[in-house]
């Protein structure tokens, strides 16, 4: 592409701070950067139509794991790092609520649930039995109780007869989430740059080179937020891991509200607009779900509307409207990765699939370690 004098002199010349990624994480360490600096020249650059991956995509959980999760998180971290885990989402969720507000978000606090299918009774009595250790445990972030038993008030069928309920668990609208983040960024004179791909950077001794599909240009630091996508520009352990979801047409006197977990958070559903939204089943095919491949495929999709069937409309009519997917990014831990990567190339990525909920603060933080 040849640019004009305007294109490169407007958007082009002089950036501070190139932002690879315009999910949750690119725009808020846009947003931060604009605070420490307010004349900074940055510029986001973003592969997609919309922010590609599972910005504009997730179900809208404004949470920090189920109790069987934490359980389960416990087995694989130290108790330190589970605490610093939980920790950090909540304090991300705070964040995300003072930056848009909770009008902006559609924030509603309606209590999340979890089920246990009957075949999963060790499971259950296993979180019952821990309730109240892990209620302990996380009382210094929420200073409460979070976790409670409480009867199947839903309806629900093939499930045990009480769920467990976290009363801090909220939802919100995730596409005005992100427009809203959008909008504030670009207030702030931010530019973003759509169907934009980062095809290779050199860090050199003064500035970073970067070569994009349509033009080559140069950044005083470089700062990736790529998260399902960064093997592609950088080697740490992160991976792509695929997440299925589908939203069914509206219900009449649809009685669900909440946000429920199922399967150790590998089934996930809610209420919005009187549909059900319902995603996962990663952990039947692991392997086939690491991948940036944005299709579905009919074993995760079947199990989804065997889900619904059978589980949580039992008796009920329904149709399903509309399916989708979003790229997550995972690794062998939990913790999301926030370095320095070169002398002037930093990264925040591997949110974990809780991007909604840490996506804010690892903004801040990468903003922070970027600026020292």
């Amino acid at each position: 592409m040849n640019l004009s004098y305007w294109e490169l002199n407007t958007w082009l010349n002089n950036v501070d701070y190139t932002i690879v990624g315009s999910g949750i994480v690119g725009l808020s360490t846009a947003l931060q950067l604009k605070k420490k600096s307010p004349r900074a020249k940055i510029v986001i650059l973003e592969k997609g139509l919309f922010p590609q991956g599972a910005s504009t995509k997730n179900a809208g959980f404004a949470c920090f794991g189920s109790l069987s999760e934490i359980l389960q998180d416990l087995q694989s971290h130290t108790t330190e790092e589970v605490l610093e885990l939980v920790s950090q989402r909540y304090q991300g969720l705070q964040l995300l609520r003072q930056t848009l507000g909770d009008k902006v978000l559609s924030y509603k606090q309606l209590g999340g649930y979890e089920l246990f299918l009957k075949k999963d009774r060790s499971l259950y009595e296993s979180c019952l039995l821990k309730m109240q250790e892990v209620n302990t445990f996380l009382k210094p972030i929420f200073k409460d109780e979070v976790f409670s038993s409480t009867t199947n008030r839903f309806g629900f069928s093939g499930v045990e007869k009480n769920y467990i309920h976290n009363q801090f668990e909220g939802q919100i609208d995730t596409g005005k989430m992100m427009q809203s983040l959008i909008k504030k960024a670009q207030q702030q004179g931010v530019i973003i740059l759509n169907n934009c791909t980062v095809e290779t950077y050199t860090d050199l001794y003064s500035k970073v080179e970067i070569k994009t599909n349509h033009f080559e240009f140069s950044s005083s630091k470089l700062i990736l937020t790529t998260n399902g996508f960064a093997q592609q520009l950088m080697n740490e352990d992160v991976q792509p891991a695929r997440a299925q979801v589908l939203i069914t047409k509206p219900i009449k006197n649809l009685h669900i509200k909440g946000t429920f977990h199922l399967d150790c958070g590998y089934y996930y559903f809610r209420n919005i607009d009187d549909r059900i939204l319902l995603g996962g089943g990663r952990n039947l095919a692991f392997t086939e779900e690491h991948t940036t491949d944005f299709s579905q495929t009919e074993k995760i999709q079947n199990a989804l509307e065997a889900l619904l069937k059978n589980t949580i409309l039992p008796k009920r009519d329904f149709e399903i409207e509309q399916r989708w997917s979003g790229i997550m990014g995972v690794g062998s831990q939990k913790k999301p990765i926030v370095k320095q990567l070169s002398n002037h190339v930093f990264c925040g990525v591997r949110m974990g699939g809780m991007g909604v909920a840490i996506g804010s603060v690892i903004g801040k933080e990468v903003s922070e370690l970027s600026t020292h």
